[in-house]
């Protein structure tokens, strides 16, 4: 199977010409052999423009290509406009499947008769269709307090058979990381395999539709705390009596889409508000929840501008999801502080005491280097940093210090991407770094100053409570405990002793014996025999002595 999916993605590729993209000078020898060995496989859409036939080359190979083409899309900074343009298509504007599949599809799952009784005006047109599965609106009945209420729902379907295509994909990603890790000089240290396995748990939890309604669900309650900061975003109710592995029903929602920035402009919204609440949206989720929606590109984030100057963000498609152990947010919390505060020895001391480079770096070298890659971007609005050179800095940067890619990471390093890209085109002159620093300095003091010490407590008081019956029982085992224990070492340290002392009785009678033996050797070489006789018979003496102490 895999082979034959590696000769659709070289098929597809060449069938598009986009090999045409890569310089010939740069190919080495053998590459433009096996070029011309496929001489079969011809560009057969010379008539459109190159933007164009990336994107249908993208397309027709499926989600997993599909989903590097959306996060391309958000960096306009690296590409193209015409480029960046197309890629954007790949958000929500797939190539749908057959609306009376879908229905089917939603029948056997929900059952005909729930159908019927619960959804009316089921529209057969898709509203929106993503890489993995697409979504059609109806209206939802429901019984409450005896009476009929209709709400407006979208019903998420997943494309008949995607699981056989994205396992394809993965299998030939899995042999290509092997080559990497094999082969390249930098294998090893960029983990290519834990990187494809981490990528493939993440696209596999996608096709559990169950999962993403759990997980929206989660976000939800987690921005429903009742904090004046958590208005910032909604998330769509998710009905989840309605939802199985390959169907989800949630709440309609009429934002606008946070890519249509000539409409929100002529709505009159905020743009430096909305750019300033989708940093704190990130960094909320982050390092306050330890979860966060880790697919936020353009097509899963609308905007409701229903009062301009207070605008809200809106999320959607929960399928992806990250999170973080406490070490990990830790650490990242004081390394962006420490960026934010321009002090690269903390930084360059976190990263060896992480362990992330070897123990033995030079801490004053890899001070010099991260000063070397970050210092120029501070000071200056987004419009003017380019986040992809400083990661392509920072790549070289780890690739000389032996720094490792991080798998656990990866997730939270492509939404950062992604929320870059949302603030760039928002709000250009945005501080992304002024912006977050303030949050961040909150979080680490709540983590390290005396809330976290009341924290603690307050969160330990329940087990206190249920073990403190138990304490006069625990101290009197211990107490009995230790007893027996000092009673068994006192008996050993009294054989010890015991032992000791007749080895030292044994080596005493055997250095006599053996003087005495040299004595009368000495004296048998004298002539004097019976003095001689009388050392060996001393010296027999003493050996059987020494025996008998034995």
């Amino acid at each position: 199977m895999s082979s034959l999916r590696l000769y659709r993605i070289v098929k597809t590729f060449l069938n598009f010409g986009l090999d045409e993209l890569i310089p010939q000078k740069i190919l080495p020898w053998y590459a433009k052999l096996a070029r011309l060995s496929l001489f079969w496989l011809r560009n057969k859409h010379k008539d459109k423009t190159q933007a164009l036939r990336i994107r249908l080359a993208i397309e027709e190979l499926g989600p997993v290509f599909i989903k590097f083409g959306q996060m391309l899309s958000t960096r306009r900074d690296l590409l193209p406009p015409d480029f960046a343009d197309e890629l954007a298509l790949l958000q929500d504007k797939v190539p749908a499947f057959n609306g009376e599949l879908a229905k089917k599809l939603i029948i056997e799952a929900l059952g005909e008769e729930t159908f019927n009784q619960s959804f009316s005006d089921f529209d057969l047109k898709p509203l929106a269709s993503a890489s993995i599965a697409q979504v059609h609106t109806a209206t939802l009945i429901q019984n409450i307090d005896n009476h009929a209420c209709e709400k407006q729902i979208v019903i998420k379907v997943l494309r008949p058979d995607i699981s056989h295509t994205i396992l394809a994909d993965l299998k030939v990603m899995s042999n290509f990381a092997s080559l990497v890790a094999r082969w390249l000089p930098d294998g090893k240290r960029l983990r290519p395999n834990e990187v494809v396995v981490e990528y493939k748990k993440t696209i596999l939890d996608e096709l559990d539709l169950n999962r993403e309604a759990a997980n929206a669900i989660q976000l939800k309650r987690n921005f429903e705390q009742g904090q004046a900061s958590d208005s910032v975003l909604y998330v769509p109710e998710i009905y989840s009596e309605f939802c199985y592995k390959n169907i989800l029903v949630m709440e309609r929602i009429f934002g606008i889409g946070v890519g249509e920035i000539a409409t929100l402009k002529a709505k009159g919204v905020n743009m430096q508000l909305l750019a300033e609440r989708g940093v704190e949206v990130f960094f909320t989720q982050v390092f306050r929840d330890s979860f966060f929606h880790a697919d936020m590109h353009p097509g899963n984030v609308f905007v409701n501008a229903t009062n301009p100057q207070d605008p809200t963000w809106i999320a959607i498609d929960c399928g992806i999801v990250g999170t973080l152990n406490r070490e990990d947010k830790r650490y990242l919390a004081e390394n962006f502080v420490a960026f934010f505060n321009r002090d690269y020895r903390k930084v360059a001391q976190l990263h060896v005491d992480s362990g992330w480079i070897p123990p033995e770096t030079s801490v004053d070298e890899f001070e010099f280097a991260i000063r070397t890659v970050c210092e120029p971007i501070f000071n200056k609005p987004l419009s003017e940093i380019s986040f992809g050179q400083v990661l392509v800095n920072l790549f070289n940067t780890a690739r000389r210090f032996n720094m490792e890619v991080q798998p656990q990471l990866v997730l939270l390093q492509k939404t950062l991407l992604y929320i870059e890209g949302l603030g760039r085109q928002l709000y250009p002159q945005l501080d992304l770094w002024k912006t977050a620093k303030p949050f961040l300095e909150n979080w680490v003091k709540e983590q390290m100053g005396i809330k976290a010490v009341f924290r603690k407590v307050k969160e330990n008081i329940p087990f206190w409570n249920e073990k403190l019956p138990e304490m006069p029982d625990l101290v009197y085992d211990y107490l009995k405990a230790g007893r027996e224990s000092h009673h068994v070492q006192a008996n050993l340290l009294k054989k010890i002793i015991e032992q000791q002392q007749k080895q030292n009785q044994k080596l005493i009678f055997s250095v006599f014996a053996g003087g005495l033996i040299i004595g009368s050797a000495l004296l048998f070489s004298q002539h004097q025999q019976t003095m001689a006789a009388i050392g060996s018979g001393f010296s027999v003496l003493f050996i059987l002595l020494a025996l008998r102490k034995e």
